[in-house]
């Protein structure tokens, strides 16, 4: 399966995942809508990082924000835009072809929020990578701007059959190869031979957020099913969304 038809059908991929509909209600929380028209001079706007298809740019577009989707996949953001002319939503939402570790070109202090949505960061390999994309967002981010992002939790292996053997052996391989992280795994996903995704502990997500400007400000514990939060052991959350705050001041 190639990037176009990944892209042309992403949309029907994901309609169903239960942690699209969870991480909606949290962004309508944060993100509960403005009421700036077009000819206002004070858009509130937010950068979708790793937008895909559109999927949360349309709903912040429709709650009145100017939308920024950024995402490698170019056949990805042109159906972000068709999907957005469709919609009226021409003038709300805006797209950039951009690796997420490399985001030198947005000037600082320029945009309001940020979302990271659906595990993106765990898509990028390499933890000096990840920081440096989470610098790169304080840095764009007005002071005390938002960023919500969703990750995979690592011990979330356990409830799988065979998980901690998984865990093991990727603690084992991070003992004598410095190119593997404790939490990398790559995996066939609907046609890509190797899909790499890199799963989370909390504490190792919050330690990050920290060391890049970020104060955490709520920690949602994500169900295995995506549908539902949860309390109780590490190994009950499939993920977590973070709401975190920009500590750089104005």
């Amino acid at each position: 399966m190639n990037e176009r038809t990944i892209a042309d059908h992403y949309d029907s991929f994901v309609a169903d995942t239960p942690l699209c509909a969870l991480d909606q209600s949290i962004l309508k929380e944060v993100f509960p809508g403005t009421l700036s028209d077009e000819s206002s001079s004070s858009l509130t706007s937010i950068i979708d990082l790793g937008c895909g298809s559109g999927r949360v740019a349309m709903e912040l577009a429709q709650r009145g924000y100017d939308v920024i989707g950024v995402d490698l996949s170019q056949r990805m953001l042109e159906v972000m835009l068709a999907k957005a002319a469709q919609g009226g939503l021409q003038n709300r939402i805006h797209a950039v072809r951009a690796n997420l570790v490399q985001l030198d070109g947005f000037a600082p202090h320029r945009i309001d929020h940020a979302v990271c949505l659906f595990s993106t960061l765990g898509m990028i390999q390499g933890r000096a990578n990840r920081r440096q994309m989470l610098r790169h967002v304080s840095r764009m981010l007005m002071p005390s701007g938002r960023f919500v992002i969703h990750v995979h939790n690592r011990w979330a292996a356990l409830r799988e059959p065979a998980g901690w053997r998984s865990l093991a052996r990727s603690w084992i391989k991070s003992r004598w190869n410095p190119a593997h992280e404790f939490g990398d795994s790559v995996y066939q996903y609907r046609g890509l031979e190797k899909m790499f995704m890199h799963r989370f502990s909390k504490r190792e997500l919050v330690a990050d957020l920290q060391a890049t400007q970020w104060d955490v400000t709520q920690v949602h514990a994500v169900a295995i099913d995506g549908a539902t939060i949860v309390t109780g052991s590490r190994a009950a959350a499939g993920g977590f969304i973070v709401v975190a705050e920009n500590r750089v001041r104005g």
